[in-house]
């Protein structure tokens, strides 16, 4: 990020030794396994992934729809620089390692933990609130995104067999670039979220914007391939395998490893 540590605040420095892991990263090829952070663009989701972009990054190759993905860590420190609590200079220690005084003496509380189980010494000393009303709110918020988080993997999940119905048309790899291309960038979006602790707490507003976004590109991607299917004259929706549990996806994505995918169209 350019920073000086040594010019560091103590309490920038009570976040700063909890970003050293929870954060986005990924290991440059060169020099070997060299750990990088991918914020030379910036720390937003945007930024990250243009960075992923210019560098031609993926960490894996989708079997269902055969799109280059980039797996998000837990960039919890990028998304909670984005919030209030991080606007109002609120650290990570301040709400998962809380102050207490024990025999005259004031030190934080090594329990690290959610500040859900401690909400009289973390919440209470900013929330003037009862304990109740702090956890009702705070579960409100988190239901909100966790109900955004699923409408976009079910967009995401149906885009890659969609654009695998696409395949099983005939269609060509050029024709389904954007579509691709559309559906990678939703699902790194998803999974910057997903990958966060907090289901979205650290910063509501920008959970759900990113979460909106997701969706946004995946819906994009499976009308470009509506409209690639119609083309080929198929015009009723691709069979979608039946992936309710963890076992039948995995059986699934299994069969597209092995080159002996279902017939995915009508």
């Amino acid at each position: 990020m350019g920073k000086d540590i040594s010019k560091a605040t103590h309490q920038e420095m009570r976040s700063l030794v909890c970003a050293q892991c929870h954060v986005e990263y990924y290991f440059k090829a060169k020099p070997k396994n060299y750990l990088a952070f991918p914020w030379a663009k910036g720390t937003s989701v945007e930024a990250m992934y243009e960075y992923y972009q210019d560098a031609n990054f993926a960490d894996w190759t989708h079997p269902v729809s055969g799109t280059p993905m980039v797996k998000a860590q837990h960039p919890d420190y990028e998304l909670w620089l984005t919030g209030v609590h991080a606007y109002r200079q609120v650290s990570c220690a301040d709400c998962h390692m809380p102050y207490r005084s024990e025999g005259g003496v004031k030190y934080t509380n090594h329990h690290v933990q959610s500040p859900l189980l401690n909400i009289a010494e973390s919440c209470g000393v900013c929330h003037r609130w009862s304990e109740q009303e702090i956890r009702t709110r705070v579960e409100g918020i988190q239901k909100k995104v966790a109900d955004a988080r699923i409408r976009a993997e079910d967009a995401i999940v149906a885009g890659h067999f969609d654009i695998a119905a696409c395949v099983q048309a005939k269609a060509s790899d050029e024709s389904l670039t954007e579509a691709r291309q559309l559906l990678r960038r939703g699902q790194f979006f998803w999974d910057f979220t997903a990958a966060s602790n907090g289901m979205g707490f650290h910063s509501p507003q920008e959970a759900m914007r990113i979460l909106s976004r997701a969706t946004q590109d995946a819906q994009q991607a499976r009308l470009l391939c509506a409209r690639i299917l119609a083309a080929k004259s198929v015009t009723a929706a691709p069979n979608y395998p039946e992936i309710n549990t963890r076992e039948k996806a995995r059986a699934v994505g299994q069969k597209f490893i092995e080159k002996d995918p279902p017939k995915l169209l009508p």
